[in-house]
């Protein structure tokens, strides 16, 4: 039987460039990738493009 490990995910959690800049496409796809080399799939994931900016909440898991 397979057994999973999950992760809540936030837009909170991605670093950007600067302090008072918004999450830019480019910064959350380097986390993303980051956590699959880790072995995490994203299995859900609410993702809204706003001006200036990205925000996500989801969940991933890997198999342990």
């Amino acid at each position: 039987m397979k057994r999973f490990e999950y992760k809540v995910i936030d837009s909170k959690d991605v670093e950007t460039a600067g302090l008072f800049r918004g999450r830019k496409r480019e910064d959350v796809e380097k986390y993303l990738n980051a956590l699959g080399a880790q072995g995490w799939e994203v299995v859900n994931v609410d993702f809204r493009e706003l001006e200036g900016g990205l925000e996500f909440a989801g969940i991933m898991k890997k198999e342990v």
